[in-house]
């Protein structure tokens, strides 16, 4: 029974990548295929649906202009977390990934998952819109009612 999954002229043309790029991050454990590693002359490496995935992520980050330092660094403290990407929102600065895993939650996945603070300006925005316009609007009816006397 043959085993499933993505062979590599199939993964290359997937992710946008060159089959140099990926028998590099293959051998270099970035990311090995899970279905099937090369055993030697004449095996064919088989990646999965999720191995496909991290590696358009790869792509994606490289794509950002993240350095692939950066990304295994990324990476590695994902793995040791144990973090699902599903779920994950991935975001950098251009030096550094984090993770936001929900709001107020944020990873730096450079420094070993060090966590770090967020702030939704939005939220923040909209807060201080809503508790400077209650005050406001009271002050703006006794300033007409005022001038008006």
């Amino acid at each position: 029974m043959a085993e499933q999954g993505f062979r590599v002229p199939d993964v290359v043309r997937i992710v946008g990548i060159s089959y140099r790029q990926l028998d590099y991050w293959a051998r270099t454990g970035l990311v090995r295929p899970s279905v099937r590693d090369a055993q030697g002359s004449g095996t064919q490496r088989l990646y999965s649906f999720q191995d496909l995935a991290q590696l358009k992520l790869i792509k994606r980050m490289l794509d950002s202009g993240v350095g692939l330092q950066q990304i295994r660094k990324a990476w590695g403290t994902l793995r040791e977390l144990k973090e699902p990407p599903l779920g994950t929102t991935l975001i950098s600065d251009g030096s550094r990934i984090y993770a936001v895993d929900s709001p107020g939650v944020v990873v730096d996945l450079i420094s070993k998952g060090q966590g770090v603070f967020a702030i939704a300006v939005d939220k923040v925005w909209t807060d201080l819109e809503g508790s400077l316009a209650k005050p406001v609007k009271k002050r703006g009816r006794k300033a007409a009612s005022a001038g008006g006397a």
